[in-house]
């Protein structure tokens, strides 16, 4: 049965293949997030008050120096898996990011406010959308365990995260505050941090503990923002979920989030909101190989629902091996080989 599983799975992804690879492959400039260079780099950069670096979570330049910040910190542990810190597996999350940012999914999908919008406030990301509420807890939450890791040394001031107009509840603000909210969370991504801290560390394991946090942030925000689906079209909310079911799949694989990787795989992402009356594959603006995607993620969330979770339970018993992840990874990199 689990043979049997996997071929599902692989049946459900294999369409997925880039006739034209060459055109989509990013260079230059284009593979860092957008406003990459205007983002705070060092945690000092951040406006200090009353001895506490501030720092906006709903602005998306704060939200990128986050991000930076940690970057570049953890630059250093990353120097032998490729030049000028490309092979640092937490690219996967700003890149991804900035995929959100460019597409407009940070903005207020409500259309209440002006939060996000090129004519309104542009870096504003809305406490309305699902995807900037989701990448809280795998921005901020991330790094406020590092900070508790001792990634960042000793640090002369307390971090403080400002809230959201609404929804304050929803998030956690200070290191301190995040633990005795969420220790589990907290706990999950400060043991990532603590490996990379060693003197060395193999890449497996480390992909391995960042998955984890990675997958426990999303199960735990994924609940909690059910609600801010209702503002999204019903094809963009399918593909929201759809997409966070997929990332258990990869992350089973330990698939490597490094800057060229990520900026390979995010070429097959829906480019833009999707609205009602899209239906793929057969949306008119999009490639056939994100036509395929969206098709894909949408099968193997309704298979891995009707089995009850038993679907993903197999593959990740079949990826629980280095041989196994290997072959994981070698089937996700022929969905979009030409």
């Amino acid at each position: 049965f689990g043979i049997h599983a996997l071929l599902v799975v692989t049946l459900t992804l294999s369409p997925v293949t880039a006739a034209a690879q060459s055109e989509n492959d990013v260079t230059g400039e284009d593979v860092y997030p957008p406003l990459w260079h205007l983002a705070p780099e060092n945690l000092l950069d951040f406006p200090v008050k009353d001895n506490k670096i501030v720092i906006s979570a709903w602005n998306y330049q704060d939200r990128l120096g986050v991000y930076k910040s940690l970057l570049s910190a953890s630059a250093k542990y990353f120097d032998a898996f490729g030049s000028q810190n490309s092979g640092n597996i937490l690219w996967g999350l700003p890149v991804q990011h900035g995929w959100q940012f460019r597409t407009g999914r940070l903005a207020d999908p409500s259309g209440v406010t002006s939060c996000g919008y090129e004519n309104g406030e542009l870096l504003c990301q809305s406490v309305r959308s699902w995807w900037s509420c989701m990448n809280y807890y795998l921005s901020i939450i991330p790094f406020l365990g590092a900070v508790e890791a001792g990634l960042f040394g000793q640090l002369p001031y307390e971090i403080e995260i400002l809230p959201p107009e609404e929804q304050k509840d929803d998030f956690c603000y200070s290191v301190k505050d995040c633990w005795s909210r969420m220790p589990k969370l907290m706990d999950d991504w400060k043991a990532f941090f603590e490996v990379n801290i060693l003197s060395s560390f193999k890449l497996d394991d480390a992909l391995g503990l960042m998955w984890k946090a990675h997958t426990s942030s999303i199960a735990y925000a994924l609940p909690k923002f059910q609600d801010s689906l209702k503002y999204l079209s019903d094809p963009e909310a399918n593909f929201g979920e759809d997409w966070a079911n997929a990332v258990d799949f990869i992350a089973a694989t330990h698939f490597s989030t490094d800057l060229q990787t990520t900026n390979h795989f995010q070429v097959f992402l829906p480019q833009k909101m999707l609205v009602e009356g899209d239906v793929p594959p057969f949306i008119s603006d999009f490639s056939p190989e994100q036509n395929k995607v969206l098709v894909s993620l949408r099968v193997l969330h309704k298979v891995n629902k009707l089995t009850g979770g038993l679907l993903l339970k197999l593959w990740q018993k079949a990826m629980s091996t280095e041989a196994g992840r290997k072959k994981g990874r070698e089937l996700i990199e022929s969905l979009t080989s030409s």
